[in-house]
């Protein structure tokens, strides 16, 4: 796969790499472009993952997503129906699940069909436990291959998916970093309560 790093933050880090060659092994075919993005998350690594594997509620991180319907039970081969906010050149998009792995905590999503121009997206996302300011983090990668559209140039699309995962992920932090100061801030706020209580 032909790495590049789209998060403006240079080349990845050898041990991104290792990740990338392990888990993100989609090969671009001709007329498509792939590329990588990492986000590093101040919060544990199981808070992450019970966001990012509810492939049934991708709108709990998501802010492009209003609306999201799963067919079935979810498991591997399910599809979703998502309604996209308006303001992106798409309405719905027709998803199905790829990978779902809650050891190696890697979801891999495939668009299949909808209202939008990105045709043989596919998407694997990877989440990797790391030690950020002395507390447990995560660290997420994410990777898609696509076909370029007609009338686009490679960097224009790729310039385009990043930004949408840029977005998406940053919320993905913004939300678990949010839940995770309110685990850590409970048992603070308990013992003032006995301290004033007594």
């Amino acid at each position: 796969m032909m790495m590049k790093k789209g998060n403006g933050d240079g080349a990845f880090s050898n041990m991104e790499m290792e990740y990338l060659r392990r888990h993100h092994t989609q090969e671009p075919r001709q007329n498509q472009c792939s590329s990588a993005l990492v986000k590093h998350i101040k919060a544990p690594l199981p808070l992450v993952w019970s966001l990012v594997r509810r492939f049934d509620e991708p709108q709990k991180y998501k802010p492009f997503v209003s609306r999201c319907v799963v067919r079935g039970n979810l498991e591997i081969g399910s599809l979703r129906e998502v309604d996209v906010k308006s303001g992106l050149p798409a309405t719905t998009s027709t998803e199905r699940l790829e990978i779902l792995d809650d050891n190696q905590h890697i979801l891999s999503v495939r668009i299949i069909g909808g209202d939008h121009r990105l045709r043989n997206y596919s998407s694997i996302m990877s989440l990797h436990p790391e030690i950020i300011d002395g507390r447990p983090g995560t660290l997420v990668i994410e990777s898609f291959v696509v076909d370029v559209p007609e009338g686009n140039t490679e960097d224009e699309t790729c310039y385009f998916i990043e930004a949408l995962i840029k977005c998406n992920l940053k919320s993905l932090a913004d939300v678990s970093e949010g839940l995770a100061v309110q685990d850590r801030t409970e048992p603070i706020d308990r013992m003032q309560d006995l301290l004033i209580s007594g």
